[in-house]
């Protein structure tokens, strides 16, 4: 193993940074957190993603096989790369290739538009897509990247099943075949038929839903509230395609 003790440490200043949507952009790789998704991975890795490093907390034992890239990292600065407290040995994977289309074809089964800047936000909705079967997220400019520590944790790992897609900005999205927006005035949920392919889109939490042409609008009724947090109306918009495209 390679022991690190020094902040000025080159290895430890770039998994530092993977704890902000900048450098995971920068380095292409970020930092998966938690015994049980770390266990996970290791017994059933997903394509897509390779093993860099592993990093152990000073005294711990490694989980790779002695030829792989171990760390070994002293107390405070493993304190400091484990954002999310784990207290467990972090795996350091690369970032899959997302993919930027110049411009979008049609949309096959139910897809996400979405621009949630917030990690926590994004990792939950992350989470209830995979759950129902969303087949894939277009990431607007907005959108904090889906591999930020809290996006990972708050996703329970989900982020690591789902294709993504990169586009613009949220304001300059152009729909092509259905496209549907969760907006406060809209067609009742309860009364849609839905299409079996459509993307659905997410207002910023904040800015809400800016004007799209060949948007069509649906809203969720509720009692003694104005609205919803946006990870809970997606949730039961997902459900609710679900339901009824038997996916």
């Amino acid at each position: 193993m390679i022991q690190i003790s020094s902040s000025s440490n080159d290895y430890f200043k770039r998994w530092l940074s993977l704890s902000s949507s900048k450098g995971l952009r920068q380095e292409g790789e970020f930092i998966l957190m938690g015994e049980k998704l770390v266990r996970e991975f290791l017994s059933a890795p997903l394509n897509g993603f390779q093993v860099r490093a592993e990093i152990v907390p000073a005294g711990g034992k490694p989980l790779l096989p002695a030829k792989s890239k171990i760390f070994e990292v002293s107390a405070p600065l493993f304190k400091e790369l484990d954002v999310v407290g784990t207290k467990f040995n972090l795996l350091v994977l690369s970032v899959p290739e997302f993919s930027k289309p110049s411009s979008l074809p049609a949309p096959r089964g139910l897809e996400l538009v979405c621009p949630l800047g917030d990690p926590t936000n994004l990792g939950a909705v992350i989470r209830s897509a995979v759950a129902f079967g969303v087949s894939q997220v277009l990431l607007t400019e907005e959108a904090c990247h889906p591999f930020h520590p809290k996006a990972v944790k708050s996703s329970a790992g989900a982020v690591l099943k789902m294709p993504f897609l990169k586009i613009g900005p949220l304001k300059n999205y152009v729909s092509t075949g259905v496209s549907y927006a969760l907006d406060m005035n809209g067609q009742d949920l309860s009364t849609l038929k839905w299409p079996k392919d459509l993307r659905l889109i997410l207002g910023e939490e904040g800015p809400g839903l800016p004007a799209l042409d060949g948007v069509q609008k649906i809203s969720i009724s509720t009692n003694k509230v104005e609205s919803l947090n946006a990870t809970v109306a997606a949730s039961l918009a997902f459900y609710s395609y679900r339901s009824q495209n038997k996916i």
